[in-house]
């Protein structure tokens, strides 16, 4: 679960760290190629152009290598995950995640392929929520409701990046300033997230946040897998296991209702592994809410705070996808609101459920809900959350 920790000197820190704020990180047109080398020649970051804001500001892409040959490229503006290899059972390095090879297509209508998400993930109801007495009223970007930040969330934003040379391995950290007021969120605040690219195959994300005056936080990451590798494939042959013996059901809005309810028995149990498409079209009112699974999972509890949440496994690749967070919920969307009209960067369109998403989060609208595990921070506290995905093969 996500940890608040009393730290006023690292709140300090942040504030210096954050003086400029993500919006002021205009840079020179860069054409040239920088390389970061970490521990080898092959455990390395490359750093290249992507492309330009409407202002001129500049987007950078940086590819995170290991020694495996894994390669997982960010660009700045949104902290987006444009593509990320992995290997089959015979080794093959294949592209496994949705999105697009020139900055210009992310501008449009775009369901947040692999983008950071913040200040809130997930869905606020009535674009409203009370602290300490005050009423906050939020953008409203999903019908009467609150999603994902608002109009120009985190997900939109040129964040500022450094590659860091350690041991642990490939090293980009990102940091963006949120302005008091900004989408109508309480207090400055100034966000912190490390991607680490591992020598295991494994895409380590710590995300940090202080801030100036009592607000709601809860971020996460918001990429699309494909684990066939061929994205005009959808993913209903995927099996997914999740380590949750309770859903969050929602109403017609795509609201909790508050109701912890039991998976066993219903077309939500993915307590053993369990095909996507094979309860995806049920006979059940929670299906046809969300258009097949737009919900969130309630996770077990573990040992050590820090534990599986789920899994995916393709089995003509044998690619496996496992991720491992401290959140108390996971989101699993199965592309359901994909169409067809977004063009595919190997060709062709994105398809209806042609991708997954395993976001691991707080429980949607939470500052609404006392009963769920609460996502205020207040100054001189941080924000913590740590969650990996990790790929394997069998």
């Amino acid at each position: 679960m996500k940890t608040i920790k009393a730290s006023l000197l690292f709140f300090v820190f942040f504030a210096a760290l954050f003086n400029s704020g993500c919006k002021e990180n205009k840079k020179e047109n860069q054409s040239e190629q920088e390389t970061v080398n970490t521990e080898s020649e092959k455990n390395h970051i490359e750093k290249n152009a992507f492309g330009e804001m409407p202002d001129g500001q500049q987007v950078d892409k940086y590819t995170l290598t290991n020694d495996n040959g894994m390669e997982i490229d960010v660009i700045t503006y949104g902290g987006i995950i444009t593509r990320w290899t992995a290997p089959d059972k015979d080794g093959n390095y294949e592209d496994v995640v949705l999105g697009f090879n020139d900055l210009d297509s992310y501008f449009g209508d775009v369901p947040y392929f692999g983008a950071l998400i913040g200040r809130y993930g997930n869905r606020i109801a009535n674009g409203q929520f009370s602290l300490d007495g005050e009423t906050y009223t939020l953008a409203k970007n999903n019908g009467p409701n609150h999603l994902h930040g608002g109009i120009t969330g985190f997900d939109k934003k040129v964040w500022k990046a450094e590659p860091e040379s350690t041991g642990d391995g490939a090293v980009l950290v990102l940091t963006c300033t949120s302005a008091d007021g900004e989408e109508g969120y309480p207090g400055k605040l100034d966000v912190k997230v490390t991607y680490t690219l591992t020598g295991d195959n494994e895409l380590d994300i710590q995300y940090e946040a202080v801030t100036d005056k009592p607000t709601v936080v809860n971020l996460t990451q918001h990429t699309y897998f494909n684990l066939s590798g061929d994205f005009s494939n959808d993913i209903l042959d995927h099996e997914v296991t999740l380590n949750a013996s309770a859903y969050l059901p929602v109403d017609a809005g795509l609201i909790p209702t508050g109701e912890l309810r039991p998976v066993e028995g219903t077309p939500f149990d993915f307590t053993k592994p369990k095909a996507v498409g094979k309860e995806i079209e049920a006979d059940n009112q929670q299906i046809q809410r969300g258009g097949g699974y737009d919900h969130c999972w309630v996770l077990n509890e573990t040992e050590d705070d820090f534990g599986f949440a789920a899994s995916a496994y393709h089995p003509e690749t044998g690619r496996v996808l496992e991720v491992y967070t401290d959140e108390p919920g996971i989101q699993f969307y199965t592309g359901n609101f994909l169409n067809g009209a977004l063009a595919s960067k190997t060709g062709g369109t994105y398809g209806k459920r042609s991708g997954l998403c395993l976001e691991t989060q707080h429980y949607p609208d939470s500052p609404n809900q006392e009963a769920f595990p609460t996502t205020r921070l207040n100054p001189g506290e941080t924000y913590s959350s740590h969650t990996s995905f990790k790929f394997s093969t069998k």
